[in-house]
Parts: C-alpha cells; sequence; structure tokens
C-alpha cells in the first residue's frame, strides 16, 4: 500500500494590479479657501474570486472621506487587486491566504495610490497606517461563528 501523500502548499503571485480608481472633489474650488482640519473616514473592504481551481483574484478596496464640516472635500477609492495560484491548502487556510496575506501584498500598492491621487487632487497627502489584515481576517471568523450560534436554534 502507498501513502498518501498530503499537496505540496505552493503559493505564487501572477499579477498585481489596479481595478478601479476614482477621485471626487464634489466642493472644489472653494474648498481650498477653507483651513485644512479635515476627519477623515477610511473603510477598507476584501474580496476574492477564484478563476480556476488554483488562480485566484483578490482585491482590496480602500475608500476614503475626508470632509470639513458637512462638507465633503474628497472621496477617494482604489480597488487594488492580484492574481494568485494557491495550490495545496485547504478551504480554510486558502482563505486565510486570499483574506490576510495576499491582502497585506496588496496593501502598500493601494496605499501608494491613494496618496498619490489624493495630492493629485491638490490636497495635502495622506498616509495610511499599516492595517494588520491577519487580525481582522479573525476578527471576521469570530463575528461570524458568534452569529451563527445565535442563529442556531436552541433545545427545549
Amino acid at each position: 500500500m502507498s501513502e498518501q501523500q498530503t499537496p505540496q502548499q505552493h503559493f505564487e503571485i501572477q499579477k498585481v494590479y489596479l481595478k478601479d480608481v476614482s477621485l471626487e472633489t464634489p466642493n472644489s474650488p472653494t474648498i481650498f479657501t477653507e483651513q485644512w482640519q479635515p476627519q477623515t473616514e477610511v473603510r477598507l473592504e476584501t474580496g476574492a474570486t477564484p478563476l480556476t481551481d488554483d488562480l485566484f483574484e483578490s482585491v482590496l478596496t480602500l475608500t476614503v472621506t475626508a470632509k470639513l464640516g458637512e462638507r465633503t472635500a474628497y472621496l477617494a477609492e482604489v480597488k487594488q487587486a492580484g492574481l494568485f495560484t494557491l495550490r495545496g491548502f485547504d478551504e480554510q487556510q486558502r482563505a486565510h491566504m486570499l483574506h490576510a496575506f495576499c491582502q497585506n501584498i496588496l496593501f502598500p500598492f493601494a496605499r501608494e495610490e491613494l496618496a498619490s491621487l489624493i495630492g493629485k487632487g491638490g490636497f495635502p497627502p495622506l498616509l495610511l497606517n499599516p492595517i494588520n489584515f491577519d487580525a481582522l481576517y479573525l476578527q471576521r471568523l469570530q463575528q461570524q461563528q458568534e452569529q451563527a450560534a445565535t442563529a442556531a436554534p436552541t433545545p427545549h
């Protein structure tokens, strides 16, 4: 009898690319005459789509909204994507790779693009702090498990 071999894990970056980018400055040019003390909100989303059995697109969406009072100074959004080969990972490992590990690879590209975009819009540069995608992924998993536990019927 031959022993069943576990498949060897393989990870490879195929391509990193900009999927979508936008900048809106609805109150320019008058917003430039005001003192620059914005309230800034940063939203991030991660997503992944299988293309073949071992080729996946992972997307990081960063949206930054800067407001002066109630007026929007700018809304900038970058969808940074990558094609990644993942072979030999179980479903749980693959999900972690696509929603945390790959996001760590994409983040510096997205941060650079956002900084450039905001600067080209005439605004002071914005440098986002590093993000711990592993912690965010684990937090999201825990929330899903808690929601599943509360949604499960309790025996009488």
